[in-house]
């Protein structure tokens, strides 16, 4: 768990309980006291009302609350609309995090704007012109990579061409045409830069192993190299 992940989390037990010991919040993150005690400190410089009662434990401030998001009609109907555009993507990975992520959006909308998102979700319905029968479950894991930079290993099979070969690449961009998403890579097979379609990678392995980023320019690929994956 990152740093981050983990102030958040213990910032959620201290809102939902009234004392924790330093103790309880190493164990139950598996780190250090002294892990704990830094993370104490993080959330104080944050500006988070944290309270020491020595020999005790921790608690929050009396009264202490989190703002609440609030969206208006406009943006919960953008939300909305976009759930339609993500369901056509052929990538199950993709579709799953947006549906998953939209359904904590949704739970902070207020009651009005809630029904009237509902309504709004009824009335729309988006035709794929361009549908192709081809799926893929790669692409969230592949954006990780990207942002992460690792090396990632695929086995791919271009169009009309029973042949699977074997790639190392270098994830740098995606893009959209057709509903389909074209992943953008450094090709170890190729030495140079190749697009490949996430719907014809057969199996893939995001690995440890990082790379030096090459500064990819998606603007100047376009100019230099258009749309080829197949």
């Amino acid at each position: 768990m990152s740093q981050l992940s983990r102030l958040i989390s213990i910032l959620t037990l201290l809102r939902s309980k009234r004392l924790l010991t330093a103790s309880e919040l190493a164990d139950k993150f598996n780190v250090s006291v002294r892990t704990i005690y830094r993370d104490i400190r993080k959330l104080e410089e944050a500006g988070v009302p944290v309270m020491t009662i020595e020999g005790k434990g921790y608690s929050l401030m009396e009264g202490y609350t989190i703002a609440p998001v609030q969206f208006t009609e406009k943006q919960a109907n953008a939300l909305i609309t976009a759930e339609h555009l993500v369901n056509q993507s052929n990538d199950s990975s993709f579709t799953k995090d947006f549906k998953e992520a939209l359904t904590k959006i949704k739970s902070v909308f207020r009651t009005s704007i809630q029904e009237k998102s509902e309504l709004l979700n009824s009335k729309i319905y988006v035709f794929d012109s361009n549908y192709e029968n081809i799926s893929s479950n790669a692409l969230s894991e592949i954006q990780l990579a990207i942002t992460n930079f690792n090396y990632v290993e695929i086995y791919y099979r271009k169009a009309d061409d029973p042949n699977i070969t074997f790639r190392k690449i270098e994830p740098y961009a995606f893009y959209v045409t057709q509903n389909k998403w074209i992943l953008i890579a450094w090709c170890h097979l190729r030495n140079d830069y190749r697009a490949f379609r996430v719907d014809r990678v057969q199996n893939f392995k995001i690995l440890t192993e990082t790379f030096e980023d090459r500064k990819f320019d998606i603007l100047s690929y376009f100019q230099s190299c258009p749309y080829d994956a197949k």
